[in-house]
């Protein structure tokens, strides 16, 4: 079995407190979308957490690639809200987590390409009853994803999740970082929300994905959850659960144009033979 050893620098202790948190959470939950714990060294000084190895790196490597599709890449981010859907609410516990860390790159992808989540150092539990109270929080969200709304109230819900998510999407779709330098610092979340506003957002679009895009009802239904999951105001922002349901229909939008050019492509292309044919 490959496998995944992160080792924590705790000198003076400082890194005491990941390390629990991170066995706590992963030790405690079971997802086909998470890292799964293998087993862990505390000893001395020593804190090591064995993972399972995900071959394929995180999605921040392919952000710009051309190896990765659009279908791939809404399979992925479906993976992701799955992920957090079950973190935030799950039948089977009395509490939600909150991961505090949602970039693209705590979002690991195994050897097929599955989206595996990580990062869960600085992830709080909170009683499902009290999702919606803010929690203060050490570390509040990688610079670009934050949560602007962290800054008012002195902490997080699980709604800061949903905007962290909301920024992945956006980069996902668009194959560019959060904050765009030489765009004069712009801010990904700025161009994003004025190109859904304003009917532009192709305009920024990874330009090899706008030929995959097949169905444009897919990419309405992407946008408009990732443009909801910005909002300001937490209140605003839209469940994970509805999240979640939304992109696993935009996938299917998706996968049933790409069904529709399978069936109708030798057709066309018969078709287009015979003309040729004939015309010459």
């Amino acid at each position: 079995m490959e496998i995944a050893a992160r080792r924590f620098d705790c000198k003076h202790g400082e890194g005491d407190l990941k390390f629990l948190t991170e066995i706590s959470v992963l030790s405690d939950l079971k997802h086909k979308n998470l890292v799964s714990i293998i087993g862990f060294c505390d000893k001395l000084d020593e804190k090591i957490i064995v993972t399972t190895y995900e071959a394929n790196g995180s999605l921040g490597q392919y952000l710009n690639s051309l190896n990765l599709t659009w279908n791939q890449r809404l399979r992925i981010c479906v993976g992701v809200a799955r992920a957090l859907s079950y973190l935030h609410y799950d039948k089977g516990r009395d509490y939600a987590i909150l991961h505090c860390n949602i970039n693209s790159n705590t979002i690991l992808l195994d050897d097929n390409w599955e989206t595996m989540l990580s990062g869960f150092e600085f992830s709080i539990k909170q009683s499902v009853n009290d999702k919606d109270q803010v929690c203060p929080c050490e570390h509040t969200g990688t610079m670009g994803c934050m949560d602007p709304a962290i800054e008012k109230t002195g902490g997080v819900t699980h709604k800061s999740d949903i905007y962290s998510f909301g920024v992945v999407l956006f980069k996902t779709l668009c194959g560019r970082k959060a904050l765009i330098q030489n765009e004069a610092d712009r801010s990904l979340v700025q161009m994003a929300k004025y190109g859904y506003e304003n009917g532009t957002l192709h305009d920024i679009i990874h330009p090899q994905l706008l030929n995959q895009i097949l169905s444009p009802q897919s990419l309405l239904i992407y946008s408009k959850v990732a443009y909801s999951c910005l909002n300001e105001d937490r209140a605003d922002r839209p469940s994970m659960h509805y999240v979640m349901a939304n992109h696993e229909k935009a996938l299917e939008l998706q996968l049933r144009g790409e069904n529709i050019v399978r069936l109708f492509f030798p057709i066309l292309l018969s078709f287009f033979l015979v003309y040729i044919i004939h015309a010459y």
